[in-house]
């Protein structure tokens, strides 16, 4: 048996891209999750760390990103990793790890929607 499962609670780095495959709606856009800092025993700090992820929904779900979803947004997102690889139009490999959106919950909208 194996799973593949991602929960993450972040804030939506750019209002949703919006692109049709076909007639299916499919929404891209960046999610921020942040470690806090903290100070060890022997008074060494260590910095806050942000990790940037790439979130993709479709369908019904990238229809609500479209319209709920703008940067600054809190989401609870649960969704499944995926790796895409391709060539650009210079024989170049590209790798890109996306979050497969499956599940999603806006927790706060941003103050600017």
């Amino acid at each position: 048996m194996s799973v593949n499962k991602v929960i993450l609670v972040g804030n939506v780095g750019r209002k949703p891209e919006i692109r049709y495959v076909g007639q299916r709606p499919v929404a891209t856009f960046s999610l921020a999750t942040t470690e806090r800092g903290r100070k060890t025993a022997d008074g060494t700090e260590t910095p806050d760390r942000t990790e940037w992820h790439n979130l993709v929904m479709w369908d019904h779900a990238a229809e609500i990103a479209e319209r709920y979803i703008d940067k600054g947004t809190k989401l609870f997102v649960e969704g499944k990793l995926r790796t895409r690889v391709w060539q650009d139009n210079n024989a170049i490999k590209h790798n890109i790890t996306e979050i497969l959106v499956d599940n999603f919950d806006i927790l706060s909208r941003s103050s600017s929607s």
